[in-house]
């Protein structure tokens, strides 16, 4: 049978069987429901904190923390949109704009963005970031409004740059003379004080809102409530239902979680034509993502973070020093020919690769001689191989080998 056939009948057997799904789309991460269950203190919270922009007050600059799937993308966008449209019932000049900082990946990107979006075209390269940050706020001025900017994993991006950027950022109002800016800061982690000047922090963080994860009683309430709007009636088990909830539970209570594992499950119980979603179509999904989630999580590292992780699988040992790792990052910065991180934000390094699952970071006691941490990968090398030979930037580093001088230092340091 020729491919064309094989296709023919994988279409038209999707298309003519009965689909277990009314919108799929409902499950999604970036669906933005008419309710966000278990998260209406964070909404009143928030609300009360930008409601000055409505009588034409800047409000303060907010920065929320969470882990992944806790909402906080979720009610920022929900109470800005509902912000936006009582601004123009009472006539307030306010204005928001969005930027994913890990998505968008550069501070020339983040600038380009906020421009556009108070309609200064900018050339996708070609500018310095000064310049692009002096025509956004040169724009900005002559729109005569209350801007507010979400900046929203802005943690991945300082890590990556630094935090000179939030700096011109947080000084904007200073130079402004028609309109005010407020910045909605948005953090995975929680230990991002530590990465940032503290003239930054003292000018960010005016006022803070912490989310916490959901137990697995508040994420089958979000499950259930989606799966009414996204499931055929009678198709979702009460079991695979419990499962999923507890599983992403398990996890941090990460909504995110909990419905990509619905989702897929859906979609596995519809490729095997069942009649039902099943606590073992969830068993199955999880596998999928698992696998999936570790690959999304390598390619999503930033630069130091790969080359912390390669040092790690190119030692290739039982378990290594962060001293050890240190060397071998230091002769991988010099082959990319990139700036070297002190041994201090390494070892911050090491703990969000261990938070993550990608090593393992363990503190061990050598009596007299103090403690030191032992880290491992936690993941198979084979894996760690496929994602980086297929990355045009990491495949030549791949084979290779820590220098002779270096291999008997680490030699003698492990003896």
């Amino acid at each position: 049978m020729g491919n064309e056939n094989v296709l023919d009948d994988v279409f038209d057997n999707f298309v003519n069987r009965v689909n277990l799904f009314k919108d799929r789309e409902v499950l999604r991460h970036d669906y933005i429901p008419d309710k966000l269950p278990h998260r209406e203190n964070q909404i009143r919270l928030l609300g009360e904190r930008v409601a000055p922009v409505l009588k034409d007050a800047r409000c303060s600059n907010i920065f929320i923390y969470g882990k992944t799937g806790t909402g906080k993308t979720a009610v920022t966008k929900y109470v800005l949109s509902h912000l936006e449209a009582k601004a123009k019932q009472y006539g307030a000049q306010v204005k928001f704009c969005y930027v994913n900082c890990h998505v968008t990946g550069s501070v020339y990107r983040v600038f380009a963005h906020l421009s556009q979006s108070v309609g200064m075209s900018i050339p996708f390269t070609g500018l310095s970031v000064e310049e692009v940050f002096d025509r956004f706020r040169v724009s900005l001025d002559t729109s005569r409004v209350l801007f507010i900017i979400v900046l929203d994993e802005i943690d991945a991006l300082i890590k990556e740059k630094g935090d000179a950027f939030m700096y011109e950022l947080t000084r904007i109002n200073e130079t402004l003379v028609k309109s005010k800016v407020s910045i909605i800061g948005i953090s995975n982690d929680l230990r991002l004080k530590e990465f940032l000047d503290p003239r930054v922090f003292s000018s960010l963080s005016e006022e803070e809102l912490v989310f916490r994860p959901y137990d697995a009683s508040e994420l089958r309430n979000i499950l259930l409530e989606r799966s009414k709007l996204s499931f055929q009636e009678g198709t979702l088990t009460d079991s695979a239902l419990s499962i999923c909830s507890a599983l992403a539970a398990a996890e941090h209570g990460d909504a995110r979680r909990a419905l990509d594992l619905l989702r897929v499950a859906g979609e596995v119980a519809e490729r095997q034509e069942a009649k039902s979603i099943t606590e073992v179509h969830v068993q199955q999904a999880e596998k999928h993502i698992e696998h999936d989630r570790v690959v999304d999580a390598l390619n999503n590292l930033t630069l130091h973070s790969k080359l912390v992780l390669l040092s790690v699988y190119h030692l290739n040992k039982s378990s290594a020093t962060t001293g050890e790792i240190y060397d071998v990052y230091n002769e991988l910065c010099g082959e990319f020919g990139v700036g070297i991180l002190t041994q201090r934000r390494l070892g911050s390094l090491v703990t969000e690769l261990d938070a993550m699952g990608l090593v393992n970071a363990k503190v061990v006691s050598k009596g007299r001689y103090g403690r030191t941490k032992k880290i491992r990968l936690e993941i198979s090398r084979t894996l760690v191989r496929d994602v980086f030979d297929a990355d045009g930037r990491f495949n030549r580093i791949m084979d290779y080998k820590v220098c002779a001088s270096k291999k008997s230092v680490l030699n003698n340091k492990s003896s």
